[in-house]
């Protein structure tokens, strides 16, 4: 079976085109810039690359006949007609309660994600478009969604209910959400596969690092808590987003400094966090070589504070798990920033989390274990790899 995956932001398309009878990855690549003056268009296969094209991509219609014309192209391509591709899966992001698992795509589903639109407005809205466009241009082709909430619908009330008047839950849907899903359930099924283990018997923390992170408590393979909430600024810091602040500091924002809730919705979203914190960048490689080469002070605080809230994440989450097993670190920061595992996980053997700095030091695209062997807590440094999930969901629910 041959998955093509789409992930469709605001103004992009990601896009892997996976053979699942080997899980082999055939082609990938992102549109970037969609709608604007010059779009990006980038391809690789084995066969033929393309590094950031510049066009003119006015929609994401377009940038899927693109992302086809490509595929099947004479000479670029690596199959032979849209008859090759068997499902499409895309990576969705809000469903509220409504779905816990995985779902084929219906007139049903594309109604919910139209009612969800106010919790996620920047995503549900660029989900549709890819969904549209995929019926547009192959409608006998089956589709199927991978919710990034769908996998904390396991959390029980005590995790998601916020201390508001209950009616704004029952009215509203007000409450604790959580995103990532995709990925915090990848990686802890990789962890138990490379442990050998049931995971229905391990108790896991995953850290989906990157410029939006966020912590998940698993056990026996379930979600019971997330750092994330109604939206992905609840949590940790992160890139541009400040995570949890006094739920005060809006309304101070817009009462004693003037500021509209646009204002403050774009500080709180965009100009926080990492960013903010530093004032020099919401990248952590630029933090960290302003910290290792130049001592530079706001780096080192700003780094201290996003290491220090994922620490105190961790201590909860052993709280509320009554032990863990597995500590597993992932995402573009998790994955390659060994000085920040360090600080997270320095004086924590009280819990028993002993961290091998040698092995932690190295550089490679494989799973790894950063634990010492006396480490009561196996500590894991697993790749992410949410298009493999949404295509091995895919094949679940069509075979």
């Amino acid at each position: 079976m041959r998955i093509l995956v789409l992930n469709c932001g605001s103004s992009s398309i990601k896009y892997q085109l996976i053979d699942m009878d080997d899980q082999n990855l055939m082609a990938e690549g992102i549109i970037e810039r969609i709608g604007e003056n010059i779009a990006l268009f980038t391809y690789k296969s084995d066969k033929y690359t393309v590094r950031k094209q510049e066009l003119q991509i006015d929609n994401h219609e377009n940038g899927l006949s693109l992302i086809i014309s490509t595929l099947i192209d004479e000479d670029k391509g690596i199959i032979s007609s849209l008859d090759d591709i068997d499902a499409v899966g895309h990576r969705l992001v809000h469903a509220g309660e409504n779905y816990a698992d995985s779902v084929v795509v219906t007139d049903h589903v594309v109604e919910v994600m139209k009612e969800c639109v106010s919790l996620a407005p920047l995503h549900n809205p660029a989900n549709l478009k890819g969904v549209e466009a995929v019926s547009a241009a192959m409608p006998d082709c089956p589709q199927c969604g991978v919710f990034d909430t769908a996998f904390h619908q396991s959390m029980p009330e005590k995790a998601y209910l916020y201390a508001l008047p209950l009616e704004f839950y029952h009215e509203n849907k007000i409450r604790r959400y959580g995103f990532h899903g995709t990925s915090h359930k990848y990686v802890s099924l990789k962890a138990a596969e490379y442990l050998d283990e049931n995971i229905e018997d391990l108790k896991i923390i995953t850290c989906h690092l990157g410029n939006g992170a966020s912590i998940s408590a698993i056990d026996g393979g379930k979600s019971i808590d997330t750092s994330m909430g109604l939206t992905p600024l609840e949590g940790l810091m992160m890139g541009t987003r400040c995570g949890d602040i006094d739920p005060a500091i809006p309304i101070y924002m817009e009462r004693r400094l003037g500021l509209s809730v646009d204002e403050v919705n774009n500080i709180l979203n965009k100009k926080s966090g990492m960013l903010g914190l530093s004032g020099i960048s919401n990248d952590m490689r630029e933090i960290e070589d302003e910290i290792l080469k130049h001592n530079n002070p706001a780096a080192i605080t700003a780094h201290d504070v996003y290491c220090y809230r994922i620490k105190k994440y961790i201590g909860s989450y052993v709280a509320a798990l009554n032990g863990v097993d597995v500590i597993i670190f992932t995402g573009g920061i998790g994955e390659n920033m060994p000085i920040l595992r360090e600080l997270v996980l320095r004086d924590m053997d009280y819990f028993g989390i002993e961290l091998n700095e040698e092995e932690n030091a190295k550089f490679t695209g494989d799973i790894q274990m950063l634990s010492t062997e006396a480490s009561k807590v196996k500590i894991m440094k697993i790749p992410t790899n949410e298009e493999l999930m949404i295509a091995m969901e895919t094949k679940r629910l069509l075979s």
